[in-house]
């Protein structure tokens, strides 16, 4: 599953694409033919994501929300002519007179209001790759780990809690602030959880300009190969980075966690 950097730099790409003029949306598939038709002919006035979601937001006041989920993926093209012809369930198609963008298997992919697109945005909790006006999503963040027992292992993979974190990026920002994962989010303090929140900042701002979840701060402009980009995160019996201590794996809520025992006591 994309985590929340590839989300932005996807919603930027569908900006310098397709943003500013009129834009043809159909459903070769045809499971998504009455929302395509809803939107096709309208202008993309912006793409943004917030998190795991992306929002494609038309002239006539409707939005288009995508997440992709486990299976969903884009695919762009540019053209001068003829479109090709779709191939493989394409939910949604994009497409101007240059530019095509193909969307197959997304969880969600559907046509909301602008009340609809506010009831989303208060239910999901704040990224760290949008503005953060007087410290507010800080707090935001803040306010709804603490008040909760549940692990912090667990809190950082929901959405409602803090978007755009996957299970790469939750393994390595609690190895990088030497937390268990088992700890409580209410056990954190305010500390504790600014540091993670900063660091989420951090990283996320290096995946969307290098395109790579490298979480290893001497390799953020070495183009790392995949094998050395993190400290955790499927190295499982490998000796850690830090301590020798072999990392650990298990399964929490039916995810894989690596983390470090030492490191992380």
């Amino acid at each position: 599953m994309p985590e929340g950097h590839t989300v932005h730099r996807t919603a930027t790409q569908f900006n310098e694409l397709f943003a500013g003029e009129p834009i043809t949306v159909e459903s070769p598939q045809g499971r998504f033919a009455a929302g395509a038709k809803s939107v096709s002919g309208q202008t993309l006035v912006n793409a943004r994501a917030i998190g795991k979601q992306m929002f494609l937001e038309f002239n006539n006041d409707l939005t288009l929300r995508i997440h992709l989920g486990i299976y969903g993926k884009w695919s762009f093209t540019s053209h001068s002519g003829e479109l090709p012809e779709a191939t493989g369930q394409v939910r949604a198609r994009f497409s101007n007179p240059h530019a095509l963008a193909d969307l197959r298997g997304p969880t969600v992919c559907e046509v909301i209001n602008r009340h609809e697109v506010a009831a989303v945005e208060q239910r999901l909790g704040p990224d760290p790759l949008n503005p953060n006006p007087r410290g507010k999503e800080l707090e935001r963040f803040i306010q709804r780990v603490s008040k909760s027992k549940t692990p912090i292992g667990l809190a950082l993979m929901n959405q409602d809690v803090i978007s755009g974190i996957g299970n790469v990026y939750r393994a390595e920002i609690l190895f990088r602030a030497g937390i268990s994962p088992h700890t409580a989010g209410s056990a954190l303090s305010v500390e504790q959880l600014t540091q993670l929140w900063n660091d989420s900042v951090k990283l996320l701002r290096v995946g969307v300009k290098t395109g790579f979840m490298i979480t290893r701060d001497e390799l953020f402009t070495k183009g790392p190969s995949k094998e050395d980009r993190n400290f955790v995160y499927k190295r499982e019996g490998l000796p850690c980075r830090n301590c020798g201590t072999n990392i650990s794996l298990e399964i929490m809520a039916a995810r894989k966690l690596y983390w470090c025992v030492s490191c992380q006591a």
